[in-house]
């Protein structure tokens, strides 16, 4: 009487694949993911560091140790709170390519935006660097020209070698973007 258990149907589906964001599909394939250069929390930063400075306010007020220090882990406190909703911007503002789209996420404290686009609808994805600061501190401006109209993604870090991926990666999917979306590359020329 020895019975062989009969596999259950959980048991029979492949395990389900882990998901990068929470809008991924079931079927997608994430390619790239990449954010902005941190430089765009310089406000942020010169605001912390004008916080952490008013924070010694008390020690030049009554020349203490024990003002010194409560003015400063004052500053300290006051940095961050100021700090706090410029790196949110930065850090959940991220991109990212699929083998199906291209997605722009930006979040800040209080707004979401979202930005999908299908990889089919993408005409041709250029980069540029300008200026000194640009140069160097390697950042620029990525723009993905698509039929709707251009998706400029300005302050990116290392823009040539992200934008360089990402034509890789459309390329390596047989999406050239000099061609129109249905002709498949079966262009004809029209000569009169």
């Amino acid at each position: 009487m020895s019975e062989k258990a009969e596999p259950s149907a959980d048991s029979q589906q492949p395990p389900a694949k882990h998901k990068y964001f929470k809008e991924q599909f079931d079927d997608e394939e994430v390619l790239l993911v990449f954010r902005k250069h941190p430089i765009v929390m310089r406000r942020g930063i010169v605001l912390a560091a004008v916080g952490l400075l008013a924070g010694m306010i008390p020690a030049l007020i009554k020349p203490e140790y024990s003002w010194f220090f409560a003015g400063l882990g004052g500053g300290l406190l006051l940095a961050a709170i100021l700090l706090f909703p410029w790196w949110v911007r930065w850090y959940f503002s991220i991109y990212i390519m699929t083998d199906q789209r291209f997605i722009q996420q930006t979040r800040s404290l209080l707004q979401i935006n979202v930005v999908d686009i299908g990889l089919e609808q993408i005409q041709m994805i250029n980069y540029q660097i300008s200026g000194l600061e640009e140069t160097l501190l390697h950042f620029g401006t990525i723009i993905v020209q698509t039929y709707v109209g251009d998706l400029v993604i300005r302050e990116v870090h290392h823009p040539e070698r992200i934008q360089k991926k990402m034509v890789h990666a459309l390329r390596e999917m047989g999406i050239h973007p000099s061609q129109r979306p249905g002709t498949g590359g079966n262009q004809k020329i029209i000569e009169e």
